[in-house]
């Protein structure tokens, strides 16, 4: 049974940083793509930053780049989400997903397995 589970989830300030985590049970942790995306309350879910199985290549959505990193240790099926200055409009649920696929999506159907969520409160 395949497990993703995020934590790390928070309120800040505007300019604050939070750093989320998600572990990962039950696949091939090192053959998957990393995804994480978000969705704010009332708003359809969203694409914020993808990495490759190997960790090699990265790619984020143009409002946070500067601002976000992503990154896994394969040897602890974890990746992380590293969030930096963050601002009101980064509040939502942020999910992390895994898909076995080469190159990596932004789209979310195209996504195999989810984690159940953690919220990120920015207040300004």
């Amino acid at each position: 049974q395949v497990q993703l589970v995020e934590s790390g989830g928070g309120s800040v300030q505007a300019g604050g940083s939070l750093r989320l985590s998600c572990a990962a049970s039950g696949l091939a942790f090192s053959t998957h793509a990393m995804g994480w995306f978000r969705q704010a309350q009332g708003k359809e879910r969203e694409f914020v930053a993808w990495i490759s199985n190997r960790g090699v290549t990265t790619y984020y959505v143009d409002s946070v780049k500067g601002r976000f990193t992503i990154s896994r240790d394969n040897a602890k099926n974890t990746v992380y989400l590293q969030m930096n200055s963050l601002k009101p409009e980064d509040t939502a649920v942020y999910y992390c997903a895994a898909a076995k696929r080469f190159p990596p999506t932004t789209k979310v159907n195209e996504y195999d397995y989810w984690g159940q969520g953690t919220q990120v409160t920015v207040s300004s």
